[in-house]
C-alpha cells in the first residue's frame, strides 16, 4: 500500500480525513461522505503494520505509549501538510485515522462563528468554552480565535494541545504551543495548566478539558486573573454545564456551581451540517453568562430547560438559541427544513416553525 499516493489523493480532493482499516479500501471523508480512493486495493493486515512503522518511524516513546495504552495520538507532516494521526487496534491489528490540517487557517469571519465570541476574548479573566461533538469544527474555531488574538492583542498566549495541529507564529502577541503526552512537552493537560501559573501567560488555551483534574486547574487559572479558553465534547450549552458539574462528587457540587457562575463568561456549542450548496455550514448555539444564567447554575438542581429558556430570552446580550440558528440558516436557504428539524427534539418543532415564520415576516418588512 502506497500511503504517499493515498495522501496525495486526499489533498487533491480536499478530504478532511483518511481512514485505513483492513478488509476495506482506503476511505476519504469528503464533506461528511465516505469515498473510497479510486484505483486502490483492499487493505491487508500486514499493510497496517507497515503503515504503523512508517508513521511512528521507530520513535521509542510513541511505540511505548501505543503498546501500553493500545492507542496513539500524534502529529505527522507530509509535503508541508500537518496530519493529526490516531492509531488504535481492531482484532489485534493497527487501524488509522488521519485528519488533514489545512495550512491556511480560515479567517474568523469566514467560519460563521458569531461575533460575540470574538468580542469575549477581550475579557481580562474568566472561562470561555468552545464545545461540540467530534468533527464539529471546535479545533478550527479555537485556532481562528487564537489567530485573531495573536493579530489584534498584545498578550502572552500559552496553548496545550494533543497533538499540536495549527502552527502559530508570534505576531502582536507572544505565543507558546505545547504538545501534551508521554515524551512530549507536558505529560498531562492538568500538569500543563498547573505549570502555566508560573509562566506569566495572559491567555491559556486548553485543547481539551476531559477530566476533573484539568477542570480544577482551569478554574484555578481563571480565578487567579487569567483568561482560559478550552474545549469540551458536549452537544449543547446546557449539557456543557451539566458535564462540568458532574466532574465533581455531589458534596462538592454546590461550591463548584458557585465558582462556575462567577468565572464562566461564555459557552459556544457548534454543529456542522452539509449545506444545500454541498459545503459544510456551521450551526452555533451561544450562551452569554449573565446574572440570570449564573443564578440558574447556582441552583441546587440544574435545569436544562431553564438554561435553554434563558439563552432564548437573552438574545439582546449576544446569546443565540439553537432553534434561532437553524431557522435563520433555513430562511437563508443554507440548509433544508428536514435538516433543521433533525437537530431538535419533536416537542420543539412548533417553536422552530414559529421562529421561521417570524424571520420571514421580518425579512419582508
Amino acid at each position: 500500500m502506497n500511503l504517499d499516493k493515498i495522501l496525495d489523493e486526499a489533498i487533491r480532493l480536499d478530504a478532511s480525513d483518511v481512514h485505513l482499516i483492513p478488509g476495506n479500501k482506503p476511505m476519504l471523508r469528503i464533506v461528511r461522505d465516505l469515498v473510497p480512493v479510486e484505483g486502490s486495493k483492499i487493505i491487508k493486515p500486514e499493510d497496517m503494520f507497515e503503515v504503523y512503522d512508517y508513521l511512528v518511524k521507530g520513535n521509542v516513546d510513541k511505540d511505548e505509549v501505543f503498546n501500553t495504552t493500545r492507542k496513539l495520538d500524534m502529529s505527522y507532516e507530509y509535503k508541508d501538510i500537518r496530519l493529526r494521526v490516531n492509531i488504535s487496534l481492531a482484532d489485534e491489528v493497527p487501524i488509522s485515522t488521519l485528519r488533514l490540517i489545512k495550512n491556511e487557517l480560515p479567517s474568523y469571519e469566514s467560519l460563521g462563528v458569531p461575533d460575540i465570541v470574538r468580542r469575549m476574548t477581550y475579557q481580562p479573566q474568566g472561562l470561555i468554552l468552545v464545545t461540540g461533538k467530534t468533527n464539529s469544527g471546535k479545533t478550527t474555531t479555537l485556532n481562528a480565535l487564537i489567530n485573531y488574538i495573536n493579530e489584534n492583542q498584545n498578550k502572552k498566549i500559552l496553548t496545550l494541545e494533543n497533538p499540536v495541529e495549527y502552527k502559530h507564529h508570534s505576531k502582536k502577541s507572544l505565543i507558546v504551543q505545547k504538545e501534551v503526552g508521554q515524551g512530549r512537552d507536558s505529560l498531562t493537560f492538568s500538569d500543563g495548566v498547573k505549570n502555566s501559573l508560573r509562566e506569566d501567560c495572559d491567555i491559556l488555551v486548553i485543547g481539551e478539558i476531559r477530566d476533573k483534574e484539568t477542570m480544577e486547574a482551569a478554574i484555578e487559572m481563571a480565578e487567579s486573573g487569567h483568561l482560559v479558553i478550552g474545549t469540551l465534547h458536549t452537544k449543547s450549552c446546557a449539557e456543557t454545564i451539566d458535564r462540568m458539574i458532574n466532574f465533581y462528587e455531589v458534596r462538592d457540587q454546590a461550591s463548584i456551581k458557585y465558582l462556575l457562575s462567577a468565572l464562566l463568561k461564555l459557552v459556544v456549542s457548534q454543529r456542522l451540517l452539509k449545506g444545500t450548496d454541498g459545503k459544510l455550514v456551521l450551526v452555533p448555539e451561544v450562551m452569554v453568562v449573565d446574572n440570570i444564567v449564573a443564578g440558574i447554575i447556582r441552583k441546587e438542581k440544574l435545569s436544562v430547560s431553564e438554561i435553554e429558556d434563558a439563552i432564548q430570552s437573552n438574545l439582546e446580550k449576544g446569546s443565540i438559541g439553537l432553534i434561532n440558528s437553524l431557522a435563520e440558516l433555513f430562511v437563508k436557504d443554507k440548509i433544508t427544513l428536514e435538516q433543521a428539524k433533525s437537530q431538535i427534539e419533536e416537542k420543539n418543532i412548533e417553536t422552530l416553525n414559529r421562529t421561521i415564520m417570524q424571520l420571514k415576516i421580518k425579512n419582508v418588512k
